[in-house]
């Protein structure tokens, strides 16, 4: 976990979350300019609906005309290549597409990110 003068959102900043998809897995820990989505600490299912979660992600970026998109990854130890690819098609997301980050990654996450080139698609937050 990094220290209080990082400026990373974390789930424990954000206490008013909610469900962004039916699952109730992806949730909303704020929306706005910056919207910050989170797991709630648990891991992402290996299997997901990667349509249904675009569709939703893309829905509150437009309603609350956010430019970044932080995904908060903290107690996420695995993430499916299904979600890899998701953060990959929002970077991509329209004529102009938000900033996509991903904040709190466990070190294994940033091996993969690294690894797979993500890493320059997205920004990755330490």
């Amino acid at each position: 976990m990094s220290d209080s003068s990082d400026n990373a959102p974390t789930a424990e900043s954000s206490p008013e979350q909610y469900a962004l998809t039916e699952d109730g897995v992806l949730k909303v820990y704020s929306a706005g300019p910056v919207t910050v989505l989170g797991f709630g600490g648990h891991d992402v299912p290996s299997e997901f609906n990667v349509a249904h979660y675009r569709a939703a992600i893309n829905e509150i970026l437009l309603a609350h005309q956010s430019r970044i998109v932080a995904f908060d990854l903290t107690g996420v130890q695995l993430l499916p290549s299904g979600m890899l690819g998701l953060l990959v098609s929002i970077s991509r997301m329209g004529p102009t597409p938000p900033r996509v980050q991903v904040c709190n990654a466990a070190p294994d996450i940033r091996d993969v990110l690294a690894l797979t080139r993500i890493n320059t698609l997205i920004e990755v937050c330490e």
